[in-house]
Parts: structure tokens; C-alpha cells; sequence
């Protein structure tokens, strides 16, 4: 954390020392896990539906945390909050305000914000101190916590931030105060929340409404929305990526070779050549993303396109590849929406065609659609067919199912209906050597208990074959 004294923070957040030196200099980052709690770390003991940080304290400060912030009387060192939620929020706005050195950059987007916040903080390390988000911190608490673990040494903080409801970015922009604003996409996750792709929209264009004089706003040019984000705002810089001539930041040339993309990095500063290790083309849009940043921040041309070439996920079950001999296996069950549904299919389809074997997907329930659910379902119904699916696999759901069942749209496609992860993994065993296999559905399905049955599968297969 930004260097601050025990009283200057106890001041920031309305709070009572207690077993503390107030002239104490605390650089520590804060954790809200007391497991995690070691020397270097303070502990913020949120309370919880189920559990209440604030019964953690000890064990926190037993692990090396040197104290914590709570709501409730404590005899370990500590800071007395009436909220503790809300001292995070004033804590991460006075951090915020410290951290003159550092650019902050803010990432939202209907999908894509963790890929692109990965590979801009591997663009960015290779010119001074990164700090990016852990895991999918893009919240009211994730946010705050990404600050507060900026140093005087940091020059960039890559801030994920989410939106579940329209205000929420509005406030989270106002304690990040980005120097730059990224929006990827509009699209129709969370759909059931926010009504229609408008709300999502205005939800989104929060970040940019809501960045300071000066700063600089990363629009993609992959719906109806985000172009015209901050057009009113005549003190930003406004900057498009996309693959249209008119983007100033584009990709031209774009090839797909064993589902990764290969295209041209096209720049005011020139042309330079990307070769993405990530999987399927909607990862160019995100490279784009993270391109179009480092550009602004004067990242050289050759470095932002060779980081992009040697960039690698490191998030679980984002079209996680697992190439097992004659088969592959694709994990993307940590979420879905229509867009990254249909994405996933795609790069399905160029690997069963690059390997000529069958497809196969295996989809579960597409989450917090509202009033369209039925309807998005056979969208990629009917896309599945369209791209040549062989086998669509539905997991605990037949919404998938259109009239006609195994003929959509002219195209043929072999449809199996299984309510049971037990019943999906008996249909996996006709699987065979050379076809390709994806896992997807929205986090609360847990298809990727299922993908790791299926990979186990394959597994035994392999090992059979080889003995």
C-alpha cells in the first residue's frame, strides 16, 4: 500500500485505534481472507451472510497480519469502523488520491475484462511495477483491495471493474479516477438484471462519464454502444479498436491457425505482426483492447506485439485447452452469455475441421438472461447447427432444443438431451480419437466437474491405447 501512518488512516475511515501506534507507518496490503494473512498484510474483516470477519481477527493476526479493520471491539490491534465495507471504499479513494506515480487504467465490459486486464498487465510489466487484479476482484471490494496494493513503485494498476447495477461503476470510477477508461462490449450478459442491452450500455458508459478531465476513453467497435460512449465529452481523448479501417487500433489480416488468431497490429505508430497463443478469434478484439492502452502510454509498437505473441491465460476454465493426444478438450465453464457461447462454438468448429474428427459441445444453462432466456438458447441452438456442430450436448437444460430437433435450419446436427452430469458423461463415451470436445455453461451449472470427468476419460483412453 501507498505509505500511510496508523493515524492517517484511522482519519481516512472515521475509525478508533486500538493496540496500535498511531505514528506507525503501515505499507502493508490488505487481505480479507485471514487465511491468507501473513507479514506484509493487514486484515479487513468484512462481516458476511454466513461468516463475520471480525471472528477471524486472531487467526489473521496469529498467520503475520499485523492488524485489522473491523466493526467489532477487538484486543488484538486493530481499527474501530462503523462499517467496514464502506472503510474499504475511503481507504482505496485517499490511496487513490496518494498514488500520483502510478496510471490507473479501468477495464469494464460485457465480456473479455479478464483476458484483457491479463494481457495488458503483461504489456505494462515490461515497462515498470504492474499491479492487476487477483482473479475476478472487479467489485466494490475487488477494486478497492487492487489499490490498495499499489506502491510508491508502481506505475501501472489495471483496475476489472464490473457492473450489476447501473451506479455501480459510477461509484467505483470515482475512487479510481482512471487516466484511462477501456469499454470492450456491450453485449447481453446479466441481460435478467439490467432489462435490455440499453440498461447495459449506460451501465457500462458509467466508466467513461465518470473519468476525469484529460483522460483518455478505449472504445471497441463491436456493437451499437460503445462508439458512442463519451461522445458529449468534449475534455477525453477518444480512442476506437476493431478490425474496420476507420479504428485506430485495428487488426488486419486476420488468420486462425490451430484456433489461435494471427493478424497484423495496425497502430499510429506502424504495423507489427501478432501471433495470440489464446484460444479463438473473439481474443483478437480483446488484444486490441490491451493494445490500444499501451499505445496510448507509449509502449513501443514491437513490445506490445511481441508481449501479445508470448501472452498465456492464466485463468482456469477460460477456453482452458488440454491436448490429450488424439483428443482435445476445451474448458470454458467458468461463465457464458450468447457472445462468448457463440465464440466458443467457433473455435470448436476450427479444430474439428483443422483435425477432422467430430465436434462436440456440451453446454449447460446460459445464466441471468431474463426475458430472452428461452429465446438466446436457441440462438445457439440454431448457430450450432450453422457452424456444423456434430454433437450438441444439453446439460440440465433442453432450452437448446429447436423444432425439427436434429435438423436446424437445413444444417444437421446429432442433438442429446441428458439431465445429469452422470448421463452427459455416459454420451461422452462414444467420443473418439481425433474429435474435438467443448465444456461450457454459466459458473452455477459446474460443468467443470463434468470437463474434468470427460479429460479423465480421454485420459484412460490414451493410456490404454499406449499399453
Amino acid at each position: 500500500m501507498i505509505a500511510m501512518t496508523v493515524a492517517e488512516i484511522a482519519e481516512a475511515i472515521d475509525g478508533k485505534i486500538l493496540h496500535l501506534d498511531p505514528a506507525r507507518v503501515i505499507t502493508e496490503y490488505p487481505v480479507i481472507d485471514s487465511r491468507t494473512g501473513q507479514s506484509g498484510t493487514f486484515f479487513i474483516a468484512l462481516p458476511g451472510e454466513n461468516l463475520d470477519g471480525a471472528n477471524f481477527i486472531e487467526d489473521a493476526i496469529s498467520r503475520g497480519a499485523s492488524f485489522a479493520v473491523t466493526n467489532k471491539q477487538s484486543s488484538s490491534p486493530s481499527i474501530v469502523v462503523k462499517d467496514v465495507a464502506v472503510a474499504l471504499l475511503r481507504l482505496a479513494q485517499v490511496a487513490r488520491e496518494l498514488s500520483t506515480d502510478t496510471k490507473f487504467i479501468g477495464i469494464t465490459g460485457s465480456q473479455g475484462k479478464t483476458t484483457t486486464k491479463e494481457l495488458l498487465g503483461h504489456i505494462l510489466s515490461t515497462s515498470g511495477e504492474t499491479v492487476v487484479p487477483v482473479g475476478s476482484f472487479n467489485n466494490e471490494i475487488g477494486v478497492p483491495l487492487t489499490i490498495l496494493r499499489c506502491t510508491s513503485k508502481t506505475k501501472y494498476c489495471v483496475l476489472e471493474m464490473g457492473a450489476r447495477h447501473e451506479g455501480d461503476l459510477a461509484m467505483l470510477s470515482k475512487i479510481a479516477q482512471p487516466h484511462v477508461g477501456v469499454v470492450l462490449v456491450v453485449g447481453r450478459a446479466h441481460l435478467g438484471e439490467f432489462g435490455d442491452q440499453a440498461a447495459i450500455a449506460r451501465a457500462k458508459g458509467e466508466l467513461i462519464e465518470g473519468l476525469p478531465q484529460g483522460a483518455i476513453a478505449i472504445l471497441g467497435k463491436y456493437d451499437d454502444f460503445t462508439p458512442k460512449m463519451g461522445q458529449a465529452r468534449t475534455d477525453l481523448t477518444r480512442i476506437s479498436f476493431g478490425e474496420s479501417s476507420d479504428c485506430k487500433v485495428r487488426a488486419s489480416d486476420v488468420e486462425m491457425r490451430e484456433g489461435r488468431a494471427h493478424f497484423d497490429l495496425v497502430t499510429p505508430a506502424g504495423r507489427s505482426a501478432v501471433s495470440l497463443r489464446l484460444l479463438g478469434a473473439h481474443q483478437v478484439a480483446n488484444a486490441l483492447a490491451a493494445a490500444a492502452v499501451a499505445t496510448t502510454l507509449d509502449i513501443p509498437l514491437d513490445t506490445i506485439a511481441a508481449t501479445l505473441s508470448t501472452a498465456e491465460s492464466t485463468s482456469k476454465m477460460r477456453m482452458e485447452l488440454h491436448d490429450i493426444g488424439d483428443y482435445i478438450l476445451i474448458d470454458d465453464s467458468y461463465n457464458a452469455n450468447p457472445e462468448s457461447m457463440a465464440a466458443a462454438l467457433s473455435t470448436l468448429i476450427l479444430f474439428a475441421q483443422e483435425r477432422g474428427g467430430s465436434s462436440w459441445a456440451f453446454l449447460g444453462k446460459m445464466h441471468e438472461l431474463g426475458e430472452s432466456e428461452a429465446t438466446s438458447h436457441q440462438e445457439i441452438g440454431r448457430l450450432a447447427s450453422q457452424l456444423g456442430i456434430d454433437h450438441l450436448v444439453a446439460v440440465g437444460t433442453d432450452m437448446y432444443k429447436l423444432e425439427g430437433m436434429n435438423s436446424f435450419d437445413g444444417g444437421s446436427i446429432s442433438y442429446h438431451w441428458c439431465s445429469t452430469q452422470e448421463e452427459a458423461l455416459e454420451v461422452a463415451r462414444h467420443i473418439e480419437p481425433g474429435d474435438s470436445i467443448l465444456v461450457k455453461a454459466s459458473r452455477a451449472e459446474k460443468l467443470d466437474l463434468l470437463a474434468r470427468e470427460i479429460l479423465a476419460l480421454c485420459t484412460e483412453r490414451l493410456t490404454e491405447v499406449e499399453e
